[in-house]
């Protein structure tokens, strides 16, 4: 029976220099655990939370934003844009200076840059600060995504305990995306955007209180940033975001979106050849080596796309056809993530059991026919049999798929490749879910009605869960531990 690979052993403590530091030196560990693995995980699950809680608010709230601020379709589609281009642009960058400077610190950094921004967004007064601010935040949150991630890593030893850390973190995740869409809604139908848009400040200003004090600082790996590699890793998925951002609204073949395209290609091109040949590189390519997490990390650009399209086709087909309120949305789409907080902790027995291979597979199947089903959704189908039934499959796909891949992900690694693998990981998700919104509104476009439209945009997304499932197929089956 197929299982997951088996994770390296935990390396040794690396003594504490002056102040707490920790410091990497030829022949110790690159990290040290935290003595109180409890708080750090609910610090860093809340972390995770506070970030997964920004999409649904500002989808949310844009509407309002556009009319208050008189944006027009393209200053809107900034304001989601820039939060993109920063957060996908400074992931590898992020990772590599928690190396550097300690993944705590750099973790708290970026929880109280990304709390600022979002203080500073419900107050501005135009669209180019908000634009700028969001940029700021998207900033914030590459560096808790990429540092947080390797602090759990941290905290929790390889095996069982690592893993229901995992699935907690996912949990959190989908209940903030829950908590989000039904308190957005609300606070969206009785007043102002303003109000929407500060629910994540107090988070996470209790959060950069928190860490400091239950989590333990990471060591340190002396030396200096690669600058050639930062700059072009920023460019290159920065270039990459923005152009498929350009194709939700241009044509493929139009210079405003082949050109970045292309030129983001060109430059991750040039920054895996830097990498090759750096001594401190920003990403540990030996990451890549090993063909399960190979699948799992490419996994993480096609999940995307079968999970967006309920999202951004239902809100639309619940509002514009049915006539019904952001909240009624809100709540129509609710089972999603809360079939998958609640069925995360299963998967994670199941992937004990099963293996990585045959719950993933499940779990991509799922995604697979949910979007199928809804490919025939019609304007009078009823919601508790046409819809409802899809988005629990849906749920349910993405917690089968979200934890084999992570663990997956994160077995197997070396030293000094563990510092690199939030970075890579989020990094692929960012840009696997511009790829994959840029292509399901280029599959829906030209339609006469909504339901045509979704309908095509469906049988894109079911694409790519047949894509993922292809992928867990091609898992190599190991032993069980």
């Amino acid at each position: 029976m197929s299982a997951p690979l088996s994770e390296a052993a935990p390396p040794a403590a690396t003594a504490p220099a002056r102040q707490g530091a920790l410091v990497r030196r030829p022949g110790t560990a690159l990290r040290a655990r935290g003595p109180r693995p409890g708080p750090a995980l609910a610090v860093i699950a809340g972390a995770n939370a506070t970030i997964h809680l920004d999409d649904p608010l500002m989808n949310v709230a844009l509407p309002g934003i556009r009319a208050e601020l008189h944006l027009t379709a393209l200053s809107a589609s900034w304001v989601i844009g820039a939060h993109l281009l920063a957060f996908g642009g400074l992931l590898l960058l992020g990772g590599r200076a928690g190396e550097v400077l300690g993944r705590r610190r750099v973790f708290v950094s970026g929880l109280v840059v990304f709390t600022l921004a979002g203080l500073l967004r419900a107050l501005a007064p135009n669209g180019e600060l908000l634009i700028a601010v969001r940029a700021a935040e998207g900033a914030g949150a590459a560096l808790v995504a990429a540092n947080g991630f390797v602090l759990m890593l941290d905290a929790f030893p390889r095996g069982p305990a690592r893993k229901k850390a995992i699935a907690v973190c996912t949990a959190a995740g989908a209940a903030s995306t829950a908590g989000g869409l039904l308190l957005a809604g609300a606070l969206t139908s009785v007043g102002s955007w303003r109000w929407v848009v500060l629910l994540n400040v107090p988070l996470g200003l209790v959060l950069a209180l928190l860490a400091p004090r239950v989590l333990a600082e990471s060591a340190r790996i002396p030396g200096r940033f690669d600058a050639a590699g930062a700059v072009l890793s920023a460019l290159g998925a920065a270039s990459l975001v923005y152009g498929l951002s350009q194709a939700v609204e241009r044509p493929w073949s139009s210079l405003q979106v082949a050109g970045p395209l292309a030129s983001g290609a060109a430059l991750l091109a040039l920054f895996v050849r830097v990498q090759r040949h750096t001594a401190q590189p920003i990403v540990r390519l030996g990451l890549f080596r090993d063909r399960n997490r190979a699948l799992a990390y490419a996994s993480m650009l096609a999940v995307p796309g079968a999970v967006i399209g309920a999202y951004f086709f239902l809100s639309q087909f619940f509002q514009q056809d049915r006539g019904w309120s952001p909240l009624a949305a809100a709540l129509a789409l609710l089972p999603v993530p809360l079939t998958t907080a609640a069925l995360v902790g299963f998967a994670v027995r199941e992937e004990r059991a099963l293996g990585a291979k045959r719950v993933m597979a499940i779990g991509a199947a799922a995604l697979l026919l949910e979007n199928l089903w809804l490919t025939r959704l019609g304007p009078e189908d009823p919601y508790a049999t046409a819809v409802l039934p899809a988005l629990v499959l849906l749920g349910a796909g993405l917690a089968f798929c979200a934890v084999p891949a992570t663990v997956l992900a994160t077995s197997g690694l070396k030293a000094e490749e563990t510092g690199s693998t939030g970075s890579v990981l989020n990094a692929c998700q960012a840009v696997g879910g511009s790829l994959c919104v840029a292509l399901l509104v280029t599959a829906s476009s030209g339609h006469g009605s909504l339901p045509e439209a979704m309908s095509a945009g469906f049988a894109a997304a079911a694409a790519c869960g047949a894509a993922v499932l292809a992928l867990a197929l091609g898992l190599r089956s190991r032993p069980r531990s």
